[in-house]
């Protein structure tokens, strides 16, 4: 209550300003008049009854060219408060005023878009975000508010079609975003069971983004799929010059494909090759396992120590004690056997992924990070917890 009677007493003192400035006496009166309606307006707020105070100050504010911001304020704040019901009502009462400048109008279906998409109502934002579009009015902030309608409603040609428009009107290139709609679409297609048309939006993503990660990943697992595995792996291996932080999302796939060939030896400097261009423990980690199937524990323990001095790493440890259990006994072994535990705790928990532009944490992988939106900002942490 509190909160909102420090949130309301502007807008009071504005009703009251607005309204006794209208119907105040002529500039040689010296006395001027304050509406009842005012008092009473704060004698709701002071008795804790905000709804009809809300109301009372609606009503004072009349509709006009010097009043009209003070409902667009009111608007806001009720939008901002939750209450979408009363920001329609007042961006509605301001739409069906004839006194409103073009200007003003488009402000206020810009406004009432909004409180329908904080609603829920898709729909009707959708035909209001589109009439300012064709008008040619908001067209940046209805075309950005029609691509959000859009992803939620996973209308990707729409999405496709809005991006292109914001493109046209700002400049900005929204190619990255327009191939993770292709990419979204090629999963759908895959799920339907149509690899080709599948394979077909991946080659459209990749031409619109040549760096397009996901797309390179998704077309390498369709081949995969599909018994191409040298085609699979030219793929995934684009990974590492698209954006190396995501190699350790073909780590594993690489290693499938290579066994796949027969060819260990291929996939020995491949690893090799990439651990030069990237510091973090996925390739050291697979690099130790293909060392411990070929030459044994000690072989693979000898690298990974040798590989931990220079790259501090908590995943790296916990696998290094693994492959040295089986060389300790007794109360070394206990010990051992602790400090493992304890690693793992320590790793228990911990989040995989980092969204690089708002910190949104998780232990999968978005392509879209769930808390800010933004497309391929998620990605896999680094450091001595991480990679």
């Amino acid at each position: 209550m509190l909160e909102l009677l420090w949130l309301l007493l502007p807008v009071a003192a504005a009703s009251g300003w607005y309204a006794g400035r209208r119907r105040r006496e002529p500039a040689r009166a010296p006395a001027r008049h304050v509406p009842t309606e005012y008092f009473k307006g704060l004698n709701y707020l002071l008795n804790e009854q905000p709804d009809k105070a809300i109301e009372v100050f609606v009503r004072m504010v009349e509709v006009d060219s010097e009043t009209v911001e003070t409902h667009f304020a009111l608007g806001h704040l009720f939008r901002r408060r939750g209450e979408v019901d009363r920001a329609i009502r007042i961006h509605q009462n301001l739409i069906a005023r004839p006194t409103l400048t073009p200007e003003q109008r488009a402000q206020a279906l810009l406004a009432l878009g909004e409180d329908y998409m904080r609603a829920g109502l898709f729909d009707r934002a959708e035909n209001l975000f589109a009439e300012l579009v064709e008008s040619g009015a908001h067209t940046v902030p209805a075309l950005r508010h029609l691509i959000d309608i859009y992803q939620q409603e996973k209308d990707w040609e729409k999405a496709i079609d809005a991006c292109r428009r914001l493109q046209a009107a700002t400049g900005r290139s929204m190619a990255p975003v327009i191939a993770h709609y292709h990419c979204e679409m090629a999963e759908q297609a895959r799920r339907a069971g149509d690899p080709a048309r599948a394979r077909q939006l991946l080659k459209r993503a990749l031409s619109q983004d040549p760096a397009c990660v996901r797309a390179s990943i998704l077309l390498g697992d369709l081949e995969a799929a599909g018994g191409n595995l040298r085609a699979a792996l030219k793929a995934w291996r684009r990974v590492v010059e698209q954006d190396v932080e995501y190699l350790p999302e073909i780590v594993e796939r690489v290693a499938s494909a290579y066994r796949g060939l027969d060819d260990s030896e291929g996939y020995e400097r491949w690893l090799r090759e990439v651990m030069g261009r990237y510091e973090g423990i996925s390739p050291m980690l697979a690099l130790a396992e293909h060392l411990r199937q070929r030459a044994g524990d000690r072989a693979a323990a000898d690298f990974l120590a040798d590989q931990l001095r220079r790259r501090p790493s908590v995943r790296g440890l916990a696998r290094l004690i693994d492959l040295r259990l089986d060389e300790t006994s007794g109360e070394a072994r206990e010990q051992m056997l602790i400090l493992r535990d304890l690693v793992g705790k320590l790793l228990e928990g911990r989040p995989v992924y980092k969204c690089r532009v708002c910190g949104f944490e998780g232990k999968q992988l978005h392509w879209q990070c769930p808390s800010c939106k933004g497309w391929s900002t998620v990605k896999p942490i680094r450091g001595v917890e991480g990679e």
